[in-house]
């Protein structure tokens, strides 16, 4: 791609970097990725990279970081809060497909760290909060009689997130099924009949 001079081109905003940076890290991967690749995707030198952003875990933290905050504002939304604690658990796993559909680059990256470097341990140990919190959700669930299960609660969470975040590989907006129907599904999948 031709560098298009600073004087002609607008200025980026951070957010335009870090949609760029995510593409380019689920392309080549993380580990693989260099300023240099993200500078050449931008269509910029690299020391006008820098000039917006310091390295590529910058990009990479602000990336997985917008995913993260989705997830984690879902379990403050009122009917996260309130309510019988089974109706509570089928929201979370509802918002949490419709973020996987509206965020998939974001998502998509976050599914695929693996640990091997400081900032993807840190994405993962956030990640391991939420999945707490659900597995605490999970277990208020149990205790009030509103599901009913044979597997440990932690088990049973993680199932549900999983079938809910599987969605990131296979879905594309525009495709032969909507972004309700697959919201639908997952709801029918996991709590349509008893889990006993």
């Amino acid at each position: 791609m031709a560098r298009i001079s600073n004087s002609v081109r607008r200025p980026f905003r951070v957010d335009e970097i870090v949609d760029i940076a995510v593409g380019v890290f689920l392309e080549r991967g993380y580990d693989a990725t260099s300023m240099g690749d993200l500078a050449k995707a931008a269509g910029v030198t690299k020391s006008s990279f820098y000039y917006h952003v310091s390295s590529k875990e910058e990009l990479f933290e602000l990336g997985v970081g917008r995913a993260l905050e989705a997830l984690f504002l879902v379990l403050k939304e009122p009917d996260s809060v309130s309510g019988p604690a089974v109706d509570r658990v089928r929201h979370v796993i509802r918002r949490i497909v419709e973020i996987v559909i509206r965020q998939r680059p974001e998502v998509a990256l976050l599914v695929r760290a693996r640990g091997n470097t400081p900032v993807e341990e840190r994405a993962m140990a956030r990640r391991k909060q939420f999945d707490v919190a659900m597995r605490m959700l999970v277990e208020q669930a149990i205790s009030e009689g509103g599901l009913t299960i044979r597997t440990n609660p932690a088990l049973f969470s993680r199932l549900a997130l999983g079938t809910a975040v599987s969605v990131v590989e296979w879905y594309r907006p525009g495709g032969a099924v909507s972004a309700t129907d697959v919201v639908e599904a997952v709801d029918s999948l996991i709590f349509a009949s008893p889990v006993a």
